[in-house]
């Protein structure tokens, strides 16, 4: 697809993945453009990097491109999509063109509902690190890269494979990193079983010769893996997997194990992030890392060097025995996790400030979002980021609230997102730990929150 074009336009090019492809197509040589609704980082960065980039969606954003690549996001009736169907311009998806990218190399997937953007990170810092360059493309902003993707030399090709609505089926991995199953996407997936049994398609996609990587702590996932005629590699926090953490210790910003394989301690590993699902991510790194015939020593000295990826626990501000965090967690089973991560940090008090991403996922796990907030000691909830979704009646922010109170969460408040940085001034005290979550606009809570306290001399 790819090669026998020169210029390929984007229509929804501001997105993560979207604006991965289009940095990995700039570097190979060719002419980029395309469109968003409203300018970003991405946008900006890619505007350096030479694409031509236009703000809202009309045919003439087209000009000249022989390609058109389009999100899952895009309606039907979009008229670059519709321009491009009636010029005859070859017109591909975004899963089809990252398929088409890594299926030129030796690709590393990294799929489950939970971990991928920091296992896929982790990955992809593990094999730069160690020489191999490979070319990445990811849902988040690696630290150590400065982005979100890489054109490397090498023969590997680390990316996410987006299992929200299928489209990772068209992959064919040679390594196959499968984190865990839950239930999520419950917009595009019919239950739980619908979930499973796409897995199970996925899973059996890795090529013959590579290895399903898989943790042995998700019971769905060990089923589906000892179902399925492929080289195995589980990895886990009890000794059942055949790589897991021993001794595992979490002390503020660290997490500490020493990491055994097949019953031989191979010795310790040092993580500058928090949290046991953190210690789980770099354990697939590590499975990952020995398949790949890297030794142990190098692996511990890449992972050490780990810095984490934009929005995942990332620490905002500490300050003046104030400590800010962001992350993307939107799912209760990622909140959980997040909180629990954070309440190892030396802190008075835990405040979650939460906005809620999609109606949809709100509706179906709501009895689950009432119980994950737990670590807390206040709970701010917003409006629901939409995400293109329509409104669902009966269903809000505040029925999280509700939920919430339920399950004896201890202070819990809902608020418009425009009121959250002045209360949340108002009422800080030293000792607090602030965690912003959600994988909507969340984030210019937390941008605010940090330039004002920055500019405080209150605390």
């Amino acid at each position: 697809m790819f090669l026998s074009k020169n210029k390929v336009h984007f229509v929804g090019i501001g997105g993560i993945g979207m604006s991965g492809i289009a940095q990995l197509l700039l570097a190979e040589g060719l002419k980029v453009s395309g469109s968003d609704l409203k300018p970003s980082q991405l946008t900006e960065k890619l505007k350096r990097l030479g694409a031509k980039i236009s703000i809202g969606h009309s045919a003439d954003n087209l000009t000249d491109a022989d390609l058109l690549i389009y999100t899952s996001a895009i309606k039907k009736d979009n008229p670059e999509l519709l321009a491009a169907y009636s010029r005859g311009i070859a017109v591909a998806s975004r899963a089809q063109a990252l398929a088409e990218l890594a299926n030129q190399k030796n690709a590393i997937t990294v799929t489950g509902a939970h971990g991928k953007t920091t296992t896929s990170s982790l990955i992809s810092h593990l094999l730069i690190k160690s020489g191999l360059k490979p070319t990445v493309c990811i849902g988040g902003e690696l630290v150590s890269l400065s982005g979100n993707a890489f054109r490397g030399k090498g023969h590997y090709f680390v990316l996410e494979a987006d299992e929200s609505d299928a489209s990772f089926l068209t992959l064919n991995p040679l390594y196959s990193v499968v984190t865990n199953i839950d239930r999520e996407h419950l917009d595009y997936y019919r239950d739980l079983d619908h979930i499973i049994e796409t897995f199970r398609k996925f899973m059996d996609q890795t090529r013959d010769e590579g290895c399903l990587i898989f943790c042995e702590d998700d019971l769905e996932l060990v089923k589906i893996a000892r179902s399925l005629k492929k080289r195995l590699f589980s990895f886990g926090l009890t000794d059942k997997a055949d790589i897991f953490a021993k001794d595992l210790r979490i002390q503020n910003s660290l997490t500490r194990f020493n990491c055994v394989y097949r019953s031989e301690d191979l010795g310790e590993i040092i993580l500058q992030v928090p949290g046991r699902h953190n210690a789980s991510n770099a354990l697939a790194a590590i499975a990952v890392g020995l398949k790949l015939k890297l030794r142990f020593n190098s692996i511990q000295e890449a992972l050490g060097s780990y810095q984490g990826v934009r929005r995942r626990l990332e620490l905002k501000l500490k300050q003046k025995d104030i400590l800010v965090f962001e992350d993307y967690a939107h799912h209760p089973t990622e909140i959980k996790a997040t909180l629990e991560a954070l309440k190892n940090f030396h802190h008075k008090r835990l405040v979650a400030v939460f906005q809620p991403h999609r109606y949809s996922r709100t509706k179906c796990l709501i009895e689950q979002f009432g119980s994950c907030f737990h670590h807390a000691d206040q709970l701010i909830v917003t409006d629901i980021y939409a995400a293109s979704e329509e409104p669902i009646e009966g269903v809000s922010a505040k029925s999280i609230c509700q939920k919430a109170q339920e399950a004896k969460v201890k202070d819990v408040r809902f608020l418009p997102k425009e009121d959250i940085v002045n209360h949340l001034l108002k009422q800080m005290q030293p000792g607090d730990l602030v965690a912003i979550m959600g994988a909507g606009d969340i984030g210019s809570v937390a941008n605010a929150l940090v330039e004002r306290l920055k500019g405080s001399h209150t605390l």
